[in-house]
This record gives structure tokens, sequence and C-alpha cells, in this order.
């Protein structure tokens, strides 16, 4: 009898989780009964919401980012594709580095927020009754593309090639509808130029290159802030609030250090404080010394860190250890719990930018997070938070416009706002999250968050000229 009554508990458990993540979706499939037409023409401007002295300008010619402000329309004929018949599964690719690479640790948590939320759609009922399936693809990291494709130079760009092998499985193999993925700016830009021949919609939640978007390509979607807001927010902090004069830059030395570091070179300049010096290590080093003396001698007031969260952790602990009282600053990928627990008291008054605030008290939010945490034992930072968001996104769009690229492209190019478990976001034309960034601070082993925008004055969310909407709990 008691045996029987677990059961029955268990049994009432799983319908009470399922209703629960099934209540998560933003509607009912509707399985591309109301397909949305083309992106209509709207302007947001200035381009990611940048103040006008952080502005590039020119005197014979006007700033290149002004391409940018108009939605970047496609008017191919693949609307006019026919649905196919007697689908079973709806496919989504996921392209992502989740074995043989350094980065696989963010590949798998991404994996697991795009999983969670084609779970929770498929307990909802799925694309009328089938069942989303995601088709797995590793995307390989230089040195390791060669054991797979039998490279013998471990220097060659394996990389691309790679890349645009596993999108062509993708794409005619597997039969998906949309491609999400990847993390590397690399395997993106290469999968962005399949995109554009294989007509088919690429969605993204990791990779802060801001060329990919700016290569004119229309079937492109991303939920995370781009390097160039990140930049430009901790421009304005270091620069304008603090008003640090002397700055230095230590980055890793892969695409996604030097892209990344970019657009605060540039805004240091237009404020009139160049970046001192810029130091760099190779991905995997441990020993950081070198790069903070020759730091120190250059008497740098600041530093700034592209870097992920281990790095970041070394870089405090060495800095401490050598004395060294300037201030730190950090991108998105430098600040989480891991930095906490590595670096501990060398930590203390360390600031990043972050794409939303995780520790708000938010229903939604704390709802995720309980189950996340119970299907994968873990909670969900941000690579594995954004990649939910992201999938749902897509989801929702392929019900909305059915079983048809193109439809499903201009489903996710009329996304102007959306509201997802990480906070409220508002996409610019180029369709990517231009919403204003979070400045976490380290304080007694503890993060706090507060919304840190480019502007001086701090103005309204009107300034990105989309009207705001309210937090949907």
């Amino acid at each position: 009898m008691r045996k029987k009554l677990l059961i029955i508990v268990a049994s009432i458990w799983v319908v009470a989780a399922a209703s629960s993540a099934a209540a998560q979706r933003t509607g009912v499939c509707e399985c591309g009964a109301h397909p949305p037409g083309p992106p209509k023409d709207r302007v947001v401007a200035p381009y990611a919401g940048e103040p006008d002295d952080l502005s590039p300008y020119g005197k014979f010619a006007s700033p290149y980012d002004l391409n940018y402000t108009h939605p970047n329309r496609y008017f191919g004929a693949a609307r006019d594709v026919p649905d196919p018949k007697n689908v079973t599964e709806v496919r989504i690719g996921f392209f992502g580095p989740i074995e043989h690479n350094p980065e696989q640790v963010f590949g798998l948590r991404m994996l697991h927020g795009a999983q969670l939320a084609i779970e929770e759609a498929n307990t909802s009922g799925g694309y009328g009754g089938k069942p989303f399936k995601l088709m797995l693809h590793n995307d390989y990291d230089n040195w390791q593309a060669k054991t797979v494709y039998g490279e013998e130079r471990p220097t060659d760009p394996t990389i691309w090639g790679s890349a645009s092998n596993e999108v062509v499985k993708m794409v005619y193999d597997d039969q998906d509808w949309a491609i999400f993925g990847s993390i590397s700016s690399e395997s993106t830009h290469i999968a962005l130029r399949m995109a554009l021949r294989t007509e088919i919609p690429i969605v993204n939640s990791a990779s802060t290159d801001p060329t990919i978007p700016e290569t004119y390509i229309p079937w492109y979607f991303i939920d995370l802030q781009d390097d160039r807001v990140q930049c430009l927010t901790l421009a304005r902090r270091v620069f304008t609030e603090l008003g640090m004069k002397r700055v230095a830059i230590l980055r890793v030395n892969n695409r996604y250090g030097r892209f990344g570091v970019g657009k605060l070179r540039d805004a240091s300049r237009r404020l009139g404080h160049p970046i001192v010096i810029e130091q760099k290590y190779m991905p995997g080093d441990t020993d950081f010394t070198k790069q903070l003396n020759v730091i120190r001698s250059s008497r740098a007031d600041a530093i700034v860190l592209w870097a992920d969260e281990e790095q970041t952790a070394g870089i405090l602990k060495q800095m401490k250890a050598l004395g060294m009282k300037q201030r730190v600053f950090g991108a998105y990928r430098t600040l989480g719990p891991e930095l906490l627990e590595q670096a501990g008291d060398a930590a203390e008054g360390f600031e990043a930018v972050f794409p939303y605030d995780p520790t708000r008290n938010n229903p939604k939010w704390i709802d995720f997070n309980k189950r996340f945490e119970a299907r994968f034992h873990e909670k969900p930072e941000q690579f594995a938070s954004l990649a939910y968001d992201a999938m749902n996104a897509l989801l929702d769009s392929i019900c909305k416009a059915g079983l048809n690229r193109a439809r499903i492209h201009d489903a996710m190019a009329n996304i102007e706002q959306y509201d997802g478990v990480t906070g409220h976001m508002v996409f610019d034309p180029n369709q990517k999250n231009v919403a204003p960034m979070y400045l976490g601070t380290v304080h007694n082993r503890a993060i706090t968050y507060r919304v840190a925008r480019m502007d001086k004055a701090q103005p309204s969310p009107a300034a990105l000229a989309v009207p705001s909407a309210p937090q949907v709990p």
C-alpha cells in the first residue's frame, strides 16, 4: 500500500512539473495558421544605442553604422516553398562546442538551456503534436579538428572546414528548419555565410562578435548584447563615471579577445584617454605575472579584462600577490560563481558588465532556476539561461510561421521586444538585443547588480527608439 501511494504521489508530481513547464510557453502552437509577413520598415537610431560622444565620426563621410538603423530585408522566393507533407518531427540543428574543445563546458551549458526549452515545448504539445528534436553537431577546436578530419598540421585553419561541413549536414542531411549556435565567432561567421546560400535561420545566444550581424546577412538572430554594447557600457563606467585616465587591457589572444576589445579602444580615444597598453595571454595560460608586471610599469590606474571566470580569478589572485592596487573591470564572461569560488577575497571590488540580473526576485526567473537545477543538477548561468530564452523565441516563431524557413525568419525579424526568463529584451532591425546591460560588483564574496547604461545622463529606455514594456512575470 505504501509503495502504491508513493507511485501515485510521484505521478502527481510529474504531472504538476509538466504543467508548470507547459505554462512557461508564451502560447499554444499555431502551426503556421497565421504566418507573419516580412518585417516592417522601422528606424532604431542611434545604432545599438550609441551616445554621440562614443559614436564613430568622420569629416567627409557619415558613420558606417548608419547603414544598420533600418531592417535588412529578405526579398527571396523561399516564402513560396510549400509546407512539407508527412513530417513526423521538427528538427533544429544545434551547433556548439560539446566535445573535443576547450570551451565544451560552455557548449554543454548552452546545450542544456536549449534542451530544456525543447523538452518543455514538447510537453505542451510540440508542433501540432509533432515533437521538436535537436540534431547535435559539434563545433571542433582548431587543434582538435585535425584528429577528426585528418589534418596533420595543428596550425591549419581546420575550424573553417569543419564548421562548413557541419552546417551542410544540418541543412541537407538533417533537413533542419533552423540552426542554433555557436559560441565561436569564427564558426558563426562561416555558418552565416552558409545560411545566405541555403536560406536557413541561425539563432545565437553566446557569440558577442559585433561584426557578425554587420555582414548584412538577414538570417541571424541573437539575444545577447554584443561586444559593442559591452565595451561602450564599460567605457562610460570607467572613463566618465570614475574618471579613470590611464587604462590597460589584458585579454586572451584569440578572436574573442581581439574583436572584443576593439570598441573599447575606440571609445577610449573618443573620450580623450587612449588605452595606455594592451597585453595578451594564450588560451590555457595560468601564469600572468609577466603581463601584469608590464601593466604595472605603465602606471595604469585601471585594467579591463577580456577573459573567462577561471582566468579572471587567476589574474586577480596574482595581482594581489604582486601588491597591485588597480581597479579591475571585465566583460560578461568574467563574472559568476566560479569567479567568487576561485578568487576569494582577491575579487573584492571587481566590476563587470552582465546581460541580466541573476539575483532579481522574479517568479519567472526563480521558477526557471528550479526547473533547470532539477533537470541538470546545477544552477543555470549565462550560457544556459540565454540559450533557453533564444530557443523559446525560435520555437514560438516556428509555431507562428509554420514549416517554412523564410517565414520563420520573418517571425524572428518581427520580434521587437521579448520577455524571457532573463528579463526584458529590445531588438534592433539587425535582430540583436540592444537592451541596457547590468553592472555586477563583487563585495564580501557576493555580486550585486544594477542597470548600467551607456549614456551620460542615464536616459529612459525611450532613447533606444523602441517603446518600453513592463516585465512579464
